[in-house]
Protein backbone atom coordinates (compact mmCIF):
# COMPACT_ATOMS: atom_id res chain seq x y z
CA UNK A 1 0.00 0.00 0.00
CA UNK A 2 1.20 3.51 -0.83
CA UNK A 3 0.31 6.41 1.44
CA UNK A 4 1.04 10.09 0.87
CA UNK A 5 1.26 12.13 4.05
CA UNK A 6 1.51 15.85 4.62
CA UNK A 7 1.07 18.43 7.36
CA UNK A 8 1.22 22.10 7.97
CA UNK A 9 3.52 23.63 10.59
CA UNK A 10 1.00 22.90 13.38
CA UNK A 11 1.37 19.15 13.07
CA UNK A 12 4.94 18.42 11.95
CA UNK A 13 5.75 16.55 15.16
CA UNK A 14 2.61 14.40 14.96
CA UNK A 15 3.32 13.69 11.28
CA UNK A 16 6.71 12.26 12.23
CA UNK A 17 5.08 10.06 14.89
CA UNK A 18 2.49 8.84 12.39
CA UNK A 19 5.28 7.94 9.97
CA UNK A 20 6.86 5.82 12.71
CA UNK A 21 3.55 4.01 13.20
CA UNK A 22 3.28 3.38 9.47
CA UNK A 23 6.71 1.71 9.56
CA UNK A 24 5.15 -1.00 11.77
CA UNK A 25 3.35 -2.23 8.66
CA UNK A 26 5.83 -3.94 6.40
CA UNK A 27 3.77 -3.36 3.28
CA UNK A 28 3.37 0.42 3.40
CA UNK A 29 5.39 2.84 1.29
CA UNK A 30 5.18 6.42 2.58
CA UNK A 31 5.63 9.59 0.55
CA UNK A 32 5.98 12.76 2.65
CA UNK A 33 5.05 15.97 0.82
CA UNK A 34 5.94 18.26 3.73
CA UNK A 35 6.09 20.55 5.45
CA UNK A 36 9.32 19.72 7.22
CA UNK A 37 9.71 22.59 9.68
CA UNK A 38 7.84 25.02 11.87
CA UNK A 39 7.76 27.88 9.38
CA UNK A 40 4.13 28.72 8.60
CA UNK A 41 2.61 27.15 5.49
CA UNK A 42 -0.97 27.08 4.24
CA UNK A 43 -2.76 23.80 4.94
CA UNK A 44 -4.86 23.90 1.73
CA UNK A 45 -1.62 23.61 -0.25
CA UNK A 46 -0.64 20.49 1.69
CA UNK A 47 -4.12 18.97 1.31
CA UNK A 48 -3.92 19.54 -2.43
CA UNK A 49 -0.56 17.75 -2.72
CA UNK A 50 -1.65 14.72 -0.70
CA UNK A 51 -5.03 14.40 -2.37
CA UNK A 52 -3.60 14.79 -5.88
CA UNK A 53 -1.59 11.62 -5.31
CA UNK A 54 -4.69 9.76 -4.13
CA UNK A 55 -6.91 10.97 -6.98
CA UNK A 56 -4.20 10.30 -9.58
CA UNK A 57 -3.67 6.76 -8.25
CA UNK A 58 -0.07 7.42 -7.20
CA UNK A 59 -1.11 6.54 -3.64
CA UNK A 60 -3.82 4.28 -2.31
CA UNK A 61 -4.62 6.57 0.61
CA UNK A 62 -3.54 9.83 2.19
CA UNK A 63 -3.04 11.27 5.65
CA UNK A 64 -3.30 15.02 6.25
CA UNK A 65 -2.55 16.89 9.44
CA UNK A 66 -2.87 20.45 10.69
CA UNK A 67 -3.27 22.01 14.13
CA UNK A 68 -6.81 20.72 14.69
CA UNK A 69 -7.33 18.63 11.58
CA UNK A 70 -10.42 20.69 10.79
CA UNK A 71 -9.09 23.07 8.16
CA UNK A 72 -7.06 20.50 6.29
CA UNK A 73 -9.97 18.04 6.25
CA UNK A 74 -12.25 20.75 4.85
CA UNK A 75 -9.69 21.52 2.15
CA UNK A 76 -9.21 17.84 1.31
CA UNK A 77 -12.94 17.27 0.96
CA UNK A 78 -13.16 20.02 -1.67
CA UNK A 79 -11.08 17.86 -4.01
CA UNK A 80 -13.11 15.67 -6.32
CA UNK A 81 -12.70 11.99 -5.48
CA UNK A 82 -11.66 12.51 -1.87
CA UNK A 83 -13.47 11.19 1.19
CA UNK A 84 -11.49 12.63 4.08
CA UNK A 85 -12.40 11.72 7.64
CA UNK A 86 -11.21 13.77 10.61
CA UNK A 87 -10.85 11.17 13.33
CA UNK A 88 -10.23 11.80 17.01
CA UNK A 89 -10.89 8.27 18.25
CA UNK A 90 -10.34 4.66 17.21
CA UNK A 91 -14.01 3.84 16.62
CA UNK A 92 -14.46 6.75 14.20
CA UNK A 93 -11.31 5.74 12.33
CA UNK A 94 -12.56 2.16 12.00
CA UNK A 95 -16.02 3.25 10.86
CA UNK A 96 -14.60 5.79 8.40
CA UNK A 97 -13.06 2.87 6.54
CA UNK A 98 -15.79 0.25 7.03
CA UNK A 99 -18.81 2.45 6.32
CA UNK A 100 -17.48 5.45 4.41
CA UNK A 101 -14.48 4.03 2.56
CA UNK A 102 -12.44 7.08 3.61
CA UNK A 103 -9.41 7.40 1.38
CA UNK A 104 -7.84 10.21 3.43
CA UNK A 105 -7.43 10.47 7.20
CA UNK A 106 -7.12 13.84 8.94
CA UNK A 107 -5.55 14.35 12.35
CA UNK A 108 -4.91 17.39 14.55
CA UNK A 109 -1.39 17.90 15.83
CA UNK A 110 -2.42 20.25 18.62
CA UNK A 111 -5.38 18.21 19.85
CA UNK A 112 -4.41 14.54 19.45
CA UNK A 113 -1.58 13.01 21.45
CA UNK A 114 1.01 10.68 19.98
CA UNK A 115 -0.40 7.56 21.65
CA UNK A 116 -4.03 8.07 20.61
CA UNK A 117 -2.94 9.13 17.11
CA UNK A 118 -1.03 5.89 16.71
CA UNK A 119 -4.08 3.84 17.66
CA UNK A 120 -6.27 5.88 15.31
CA UNK A 121 -3.85 5.35 12.42
CA UNK A 122 -3.58 1.61 13.09
CA UNK A 123 -7.37 1.22 13.13
CA UNK A 124 -7.71 3.25 9.92
CA UNK A 125 -4.98 1.29 8.11
CA UNK A 126 -6.43 -2.06 9.15
CA UNK A 127 -10.03 -1.12 8.39
CA UNK A 128 -11.62 -2.45 5.24
CA UNK A 129 -14.68 -1.18 3.41
CA UNK A 130 -17.74 -3.33 4.14
CA UNK A 131 -19.53 -2.55 0.88
CA UNK A 132 -23.17 -3.64 0.79
CA UNK A 133 -25.59 -0.94 1.88
CA UNK A 134 -22.62 1.30 2.62
CA UNK A 135 -21.53 1.25 -1.02
CA UNK A 136 -24.85 2.75 -2.07
CA UNK A 137 -24.36 5.54 0.47
CA UNK A 138 -20.78 6.22 -0.53
CA UNK A 139 -21.90 6.42 -4.16
CA UNK A 140 -24.47 9.02 -3.13
CA UNK A 141 -21.80 11.02 -1.33
CA UNK A 142 -19.60 10.97 -4.42
CA UNK A 143 -22.54 11.97 -6.64
CA UNK A 144 -22.80 15.20 -4.65
CA UNK A 145 -19.60 16.34 -6.37
CA UNK A 146 -21.54 16.64 -9.58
Amino acid sequence: MKITIGSDHGAVDLKEEVKMVLKEFGNIEVKDVGTFGTEAVDYPDIAEKVCADVVDGKSDRGIVLCGTGIGISMAANKIKGIRCALCTDVYSAKMSREHNNANVLALGGRVTGFGPAGEIVRAWIEGEFSGGRHERRVNKIMALEN
